[in-house]
């Protein structure tokens, strides 16, 4: 090709961003979020899979450019095209089949990996969590709507990082805890509770909750059928004519869209979190936080949390219960100097109350009961002496818990 013909560098980055964002006319809520799978029988005859499969470990991987990065950059992609055989994927390749950073890690025998990108956004670590993300939620993050992503990783041909902000997993990680909160907590806002917060932490913490999409991303391509390579199901032969243990073959499954549009997404990111209490025991984390509050938890704005919070709080601390008994068969009389406890008052706290209010207190004292109280103050009936009382216990409580 002649250099004339050749794109410029801003050509092909615009032509990068036209292909990798959602434009306005294709992020509708039936559409968008929305992620894929392409089926490993575009490149395999065949399958293994374990009969109990292990999870998966992310491993990041650099790839830069050059002829030995395309060897690799193949390579990734056709060792996780087989996500289905799990832990036993290194026996699809030749031992000088592999380059050297995946071969070494097959030589540590069959355990499941799955390679990603190394990169500074974390962005493909990170993406089946970020397409389950409404446009609300990006918008309100100020995240790009990327297109439609495809799991498990097989190429990066946008050069991603230079299409992301520096601080694109801090935004990720804001708005996947807002999207995942109602879940953890319903009644009280994200914002009601301080960055200190164990249970805001572990919103944030997407390292968490990517095993558990993950489980859920398998399972949903668990229910696809499988692509007809004319292979029945039974045993694995080896080389050395025995069979591979805790293991099927098999036909490769169809690939296809995992979820597509704003609702299936919602449904999703509520199995994340049974998967995450099943395997994580969310939901045992979550009660013994709660168990376990602090005033540092809350943040200034009000909420149900916080409100049973302080209930609880200030019903263990109060030492003093306030209670008003008519005494009908004994006049006690304080003197001003009196200094009394127990279920009496003081002259201290006399002092702290109105006119009206010290009144009502001796009146009920000397033995008079509320409505006889009410007629000697010109009152129709009790209920303004029951209200002046309510105040005063609520004065009487603060005011002991201070002496």
């Amino acid at each position: 090709m002649d250099k004339a013909q050749r794109p410029t560098s801003a050509e092909i980055f615009a032509w990068q961003q036209d292909h990798l964002f959602v434009a306005p006319t294709e992020d509708s809520p039936e559409e968008f979020p929305a992620l894929r799978n392409f089926s490993a029988g575009m490149m395999y005859e065949g399958m293994i899979r374990p009969l109990k499969p292990e999870p998966p470990q992310f491993i990041t991987i650099p790839m830069s450019s050059g002829s030995k990065s395309r060897e690799l950059k193949n390579a990734v992609s056709m060792w996780n095209m087989i996500w289905e055989a799990g832990q036993f994927r290194r026996r699809f390749f030749s031992e000088d089949e592999l380059p050297a950073p995946i071969a070494k890690l097959a030589d540590l025998g069959d355990i499941n990996f799955t390679f990603v990108p190394r990169s500074q956004s974390r962005y493909f670590e990170y993406a089946p969590l970020y397409h389950l993300l409404s446009k609300t939620a990006l918008s309100r993050a100020r995240l790009p709507r990327v297109k439609s992503s495809v799991w498990p990783f097989l190429a990066d041909w946008s050069d991603i990082d230079r299409h992301l902000s520096p601080d694109f997993g801090r935004r990720l990680a804001e708005a996947w805890a807002r999207t995942v909160w109602p879940h953890l907590i319903s009644g009280s806002r994200l914002d009601a509770f301080t960055n200190a917060d164990p249970i805001r932490i572990l919103a944030h913490n997407l390292d968490f909750w990517v095993p558990a999409v993950t489980d859920i991303i398998q399972d949903i391509l668990g229910t696809f059928p499988e692509v007809d390579k004319g292979r029945t199901a039974g045993p694995v032969p080896l080389a050395d004519g025995g069979f591979l243990d805790e293991a099927v073959a098999g036909n490769p499954r169809m690939g296809g869209t995992i979820w597509s549009g704003e609702e299936e997404a919602a449904e999703v990111v509520a199995a994340v979190v049974d998967a995450a209490d099943e395997a994580g025991g969310l939901r045992s984390v979550i009660d013994a936080v709660r168990s376990h509050r602090v005033e540092d938890d809350f943040s200034d704005r009000w909420s149900y949390e916080k409100e049973d919070f302080e209930r609880k709080l200030y019903s263990k601390r109060r030492k003093v219960r306030v209670r008003f008994v008519e005494l009908t068969d004994s006049t006690p009389v304080q003197a001003p100097e009196s200094d009394l406890s127990g279920n009496l008052v003081t002259s201290d706290f006399l002092a702290l109350l109105d006119r009206e209010q010290r009144q009502i207190v001796m009146l009920l004292s000397s033995g008079l009961r509320q409505h006889e109280v009410a007629e000697y103050l010109g009152y129709a009936n009790h209920s303004p002496i029951s209200k002046r009382l309510a105040q005063i216990r609520k004065q009487a409580e603060r005011f002991f818990e201070l002496c």
